[in-house]
């Protein structure tokens, strides 16, 4: 059936019926069957009719509305006015148009009512707000509406009308904004029910159901934009508790005496209910005195040094503080400079304690669910939280259970996001590290996040060079305490030459040698140096290749039978290697070629490939697991010339790129790939 175009009957023409979009063609199929030649007469009259209907039926919608506001605008008696707002709410829910205006427009009606009316008695809230509860099922209420029902929660919480009338328009707002920075007024609203939800009897364990209930029973939630609305509208409350001490001038110290440690005279008054407390000089002097005595170095002799650690052939940074640097600190260098600043405390008005309080136990609750705690990880990586709030003991004390979720969680995605967002800038890792302004453990939890780092893919020089440099004090102070993570991070820095300070190698060295486990480690170190002597001692094979089905022991036993060094080529295609094997082929000197075609070698092996395998010219991936976290690692490897990606995970995006980082790259394959 074809449509008719440009036919004219009582001055109307089916052009100008399409422009207005009234005559919906799949909602009339009554009118359509009744057809029996393009352009006849009868859908030209049935859609005459249809936007006389709509018209008719607006134009008495139109006059409904000014009655009801003119009725309205001059209340007498509530009862009445009660009356007229179920009609109205009534009429709104029986009208045939079909338009967002025909439910909002009750809904303004009395939020202006209600701002206009300020006397009011709670019990005739109450029975306003129960009379357009059936708006809100559909609708969010207008930002008065939503400064009216904030106003409800904050003076009666324990109302039924919050849970009955105001949970389902939550509920809806958190499944279905977009965007809370257009109404603001929505987010204080769900902000102000969760307090009101926490003020019940059961207080938080009511918070936690509803959590519960947005997430749904399952293990994944169906609604994408619950956890960053309930993110949201957490940031911003804590981010309220912290307001009145951040927007005052007499009360909040300036980034330079804070980076000092607030040592300088104040004669502030602690006038607002947040305030900053300075500890005693006794006090203070008693702390300064247990920091410098923590940064003085403790050189324990060793009476036998097993191995010769020799300095790597490369250059590599010094470890030494930049000085002198005059630029704006950043926000834990801020928090963390002085010895005085970690005396520092904040105290909280009784309100904004148990605000604080409800909104890191949200953060906890949205912690606890698998499948947000990588998207809530990606949100909190920034750290978007206020300073104040980071020099506050009891915020960070109770943030560190989201901080220790992130960090057992074995996903990478997950656990990336403790460190910082970009080079250059702190991140979680940093502030919970001994000597950041969060960490009051001694360096439990540091020691947790660089187990899961470093069993991942972060073993890699690149990390193990910044914990050098940064961290090198604590990772010895808890490698004396038998921390077993600390000492093979320790054994990993001497292993792949991190270190070029003579003393500062002896120095790890006595730290191994303190502990039994520490011992035992070194020991092992020593045997692999001698072994890897051994293998890169000149002679040997130049091409090897190992037979089909063998494994990653296979190989550990074959390049411990003897040496290797002048070993060029090595073919490992349709054997049972993995990643793991990795570990031994970046001993191999001379290695230049590599055939890992059909095996399990995957994303893990790859980095540390890239980190030590610099020579390597040519490499075949055929076949194998790897994907673009992986391949992206290859852009070091400059002496690439000749590279197999065929049937690989390779998208479009990354080939591009290792196009245009590998320069001597002339020979690649990339069939059976995005990219192809």
């Amino acid at each position: 059936m074809t449509k008719p175009t440009g036919y004219m009957e009582n001055s109307v023409s089916y052009s100008a019926i399409e422009d207005v979009q009234l005559l919906s063609w799949e909602n009339a199929p009554k009118y359509c069957l009744q057809l029996t030649i393009p352009g006849g007469t009868v859908l030209l009259q049935a859609a005459n009719s249809y936007l006389r209907d709509q018209w008719f039926h607006s134009l008495q919608w139109k006059k409904k509305i000014y009655k009801y506001k003119k009725v309205l605008s001059n209340p007498s008696r509530w009862e009445v006015v009660l009356k007229e707002i179920r009609t109205l709410v009534d009429m709104a829910l029986t009208s045939p148009l079909q338009d967002d205006s025909i439910n909002q427009a009750p809904l303004e009606i009395v939020s202006k009512l209600l701002s206009e009316n300020t006397n009011l008695t709670t019990q005739e809230h109450e029975n306003i707000i129960v009379a357009i509860a059936p708006l809100l099922e559909n609708n969010h209420p207008p930002p008065d509406l939503c400064e009216f029902f904030c106003k409800h929660c904050r003076e009666r919480p324990r109302s039924m009308v919050v849970i009955e009338v105001f949970t389902p328009v939550v509920q809806r707002i958190l499944k279905h904004n977009m965007d809370f920075g257009k109404c603001p007024r929505l987010r204080l609203f769900t902000q102000e029910y969760i307090l009101a939800l926490n003020e019940l009897n059961a207080g938080m364990e009511v918070v936690k159901k509803f959590i519960q209930s947005m997430h749904g029973p399952t293990g994944h939630c169906p609604h994408p934009r619950v956890l960053p609305n309930l993110v949201a509208v957490c940031l911003a409350a804590i981010y309220s508790c912290y307001e009145e001490f951040i927007n005052s001038r007499d009360n909040s110290p300036s980034l330079k005496e804070i980076r000092n440690g607030c040592q300088q005279p104040c004669d502030r008054k602690p006038t607002l209910p947040l305030r900053l407390l300075h500890p005693s000089p006794d006090l203070v002097s008693q702390e300064a005195t247990l920091s410098e005595a923590r940064l003085k170095s403790v050189v324990v002799a060793s009476s036998e040094i097993h191995v010769e650690v020799e300095p790597a052939s490369t250059a590599k940074p010094a470890l030494t503080a930049s000085a002198g640097d005059d630029n704006e600190p950043n926000l834990i260098d801020c928090l963390m400079v002085s010895p005085a600043c970690s005396t520092m405390s904040i105290e909280l008005g009784p309100q904004a304690d148990r605000t604080l309080g409800c909104y890191v136990e949200i953060l906890k609750l949205l912690s606890d669910y698998d499948d947000w705690r990588p998207s809530l990880a990606s949100l909190l990586q920034p750290i978007p939280f206020p300073k104040e709030a980071l020099a506050h003991e009891k915020f960070t004390k109770e943030l560190k259970y989201v901080i220790q979720r992130f960090a057992e969680d074995p996903r990478q995605e997950v656990h990336s996001c403790l460190l910082s967002v970009r080079a250059g800038k702190d991140g979680w890792f940093q502030l919970y590290s001994p000597g950041g302004v969060a960490c009051d453990d001694d360096g439990e939890l540091f020691a947790s996040m660089v187990h899961i780092l470093m069993g991942s893919c972060y073993k890699t020089k690149k990390f193990l060079l910044s914990l050098a440099e940064n961290k090198l004090g604590p990772c010895m102070l808890l490698a004396l305490r038998g921390n077993q993570t600390m000492v093979e991070i320790l054994c990993l820095m001497l292993e792949y030459n991190i270190i070029d300070n003579n003393d500062t190698q002896l120095q790890i060295i006595s730290t191994l040698e303190s502990t039994g486990v520490g011992k035992r480690m070194y020991e092992q170190l020593c045997d692999r140096q001698r072994e890897l002597k051994e293998l890169q001692r000149k002679g040997g094979p130049t091409r090897l290749t190992l037979p089909s089905k063998s494994t990653d022991a296979d190989l550990a036993r074959l390049l411990s039978s003897g040496s290797f060094g002048n070993l060029e080529n090595l073919s490992l295609a349709f054997t049972n290697v993995t990643s793991a094997c990795a570990e031994h082929l970046i001993k191999l000197p001379s290695l230049k070629q590599l055939n890992l075609w059909s095996t399990q070698f995957g994303d893990a092996g790859l980095r540390l490939l890239s980190e030590h395998l610099t020579m390597l010219q040519v490499l075949n991936l055929c076949e194998t697991p790897v994907t673009d976290a992986g391949l992206l690692a290859l852009s070091s490897m400059k002496s690439l010339c000749s590279l197999n990606m065929n049937s690989t995970k390779l998208s479009a995006d990354t080939y591009e790129d290792l196009k245009a980082k590998l320069p001597n790259l002339k020979e690649v394959d990339v069939r059976y790939t995005e990219a192809w």
